[in-house]
């Protein structure tokens, strides 16, 4: 459907980005009727601070439009994982794309991996990991919530990756990721209240070539209980990253250039002597010269930065036959 690969048209079921401005973005289903709260079936209208959309309206318009509403307009795009995580329908915190792009990174996520994670959340990071390893790598998502199960693996299907990802309701802190699992996964991600619990699955999961290992923990103290068991189970190049997002101002400023060359000219009570001749001078009796200003492109940090979000614990475990 509409997150699977690159379209043109808006066909009916797609998940569609409708953009007001850069803070004010939904997502919405392009259908044409909705069931209310009654269990009655009315038409899909949907309310924006700009008025109101027909949403029937969307179907058959080309992503990137610009779409009339009652009282302005908004352009419709089509979704990624950006888009999304900045609009999804929150059922837990989420990780967004400042700590995603280290994870990705350093996990070293490409297409065909298998990757394992625990817990599924809002989905938000799932989305990224799944266009990382389309079109022939596998998710393997787990999450203890039975509610949040279905709901992401109905969201999974609504936007065309089903086939790319299984959601498991399981407590892998206490039951692993089942044995099916055991020696396949490239990386293992957690997110996870006691992630130090769920290290010695990680370990089995993981293939025998050996791969790699991430854990998000708000608190410093899950972190280091998470770095102790790694060093118990044979990982290695353990380090924990705390990513903070800073926005540098760029501007041009003005700034007026120190002139000595007076320094170099005689006072101007000599050179009246010598040349009889009226020389303009400042109160300090120096030479007075027009002003040179210089324009420069300049940086600067902003008066406040983004606070704490979490820290990244980082690991590898060495192939089998080096552990």
């Amino acid at each position: 459907m509409s997150f699977l690969k690159p379209k043109d048209i808006i066909e009916e079921g797609d998940t569609v980005i409708l953009y007001l401005s850069v803070n004010s973005m939904h997502a919405i289903e392009a259908t044409p009727t909705i069931v209310n709260k009654k269990g009655e079936t009315i038409e899909y209208i949907f309310q924006t601070s700009y008025g109101a959309l027909k949403v029937r309206n969307l179907i058959g318009v080309a992503y990137g439009s610009r779409v009339e509403l009652s009282k302005g307009w908004a352009y419709v795009l089509q979704p990624n994982p950006e888009l999304w995580t900045q609009t999804l329908p929150h059922r837990t915190q989420i990780i967004y794309t400042p700590d995603i792009s280290m994870i990705l990174f350093q996990l070293e996520v490409r297409p065909g991996s298998l990757i394992v994670e625990s817990g599924t959340g809002s989905g938000s990071l799932s989305h990224y990991f799944l266009r990382a390893i389309k079109p022939s790598g596998h998710l393997h998502t787990f999450d203890f919530h039975e509610a949040r199960v279905q709901q992401a693996r109905d969201e999974f299907q609504r936007h065309g990756l089903g086939t790319c990802v299984s959601v498991y309701h399981r407590d892998v802190c206490q039951l692993g990721f089942g044995n099916e699992l055991e020696g396949k996964a490239d990386a293992v991600f957690l997110d996870l209240p006691a992630p130090h619990l769920c290290v010695p699955f990680a370990a089995k999961t993981l293939k025998e070539r050996g791969g790699r290992f991430c854990s998000f923990s708000p608190c410093i103290e899950q972190s280091q209980r998470c770095c102790i068991a790694l060093q118990e189970n044979g990982f290695t190049e353990i380090r924990s990253l705390e990513i903070l997002q800073m926005e540098h101002i760029v501007k041009t400023k003005t700034i007026p250039v120190l002139d000595l060359e007076f320094l170099k000219h005689k006072k101007p009570s000599q050179v009246a002597d010598e040349n009889n001749a009226d020389t303009s001078t400042d109160k300090a009796g120096n030479l007075k010269t027009p002003k040179e200003l210089k324009k420069l492109l300049t940086s600067s940090v902003p008066p406040t930065i983004p606070g704490h979000t979490g820290y990244l614990t980082f690991a590898t475990l060495p192939p089998a036959f080096v552990r």
